[in-house]
């Protein structure tokens, strides 16, 4: 169901500081970061991701859902603008987080920032 979930965070370094700590207790560590963003979890499989929160779009909770196709992204998409969501992201290629993340971003009505991804090649 889930594929990762991104906190929003106030202090990316307080956040490395305390987290850093605390998940590789759990036999999650450090899989990438960057300036504004800390990712733990497994290598190939889900994980959990703090992002600092400079009060854009992205605000707060962030969750992604498994997509089983590029087309049920593309549908997710379509579906949420239609129930009233925002575009925060069409539909596309992220490759700077690998070359086959295919996702799309919306805000629901609420603000809370979903995403549909899907980490299959193209065929």
């Amino acid at each position: 169901m889930f594929d990762h979930v991104t906190l929003g965070v106030s202090d990316i370094e307080t956040a490395r500081r305390f987290y850093d700590r605390v998940m590789p207790v759990l036999g999650l560590p450090l899989l990438w970061d960057n300036e504004t963003m800390l990712t733990y979890g497994i290598e190939g499989g889900q994980d959990f991701g703090l992002q600092r929160d400079d009060g854009t779009a992205r605000h707060g909770t962030h969750v992604a859902f498994s997509a089983p196709d590029r087309e049920s992204v593309d549908r997710f998409h379509a579906e949420a603008l239609a129930g009233g969501g925002s575009d925060a992201g069409a539909p596309g290629l992220r490759p700077e987080y690998h070359g086959a993340y295919y996702a799309a971003f919306v805000n629901d009505p609420d603000g809370n920032r979903l995403e549909a991804v899907c980490h299959t090649p193209s065929t």
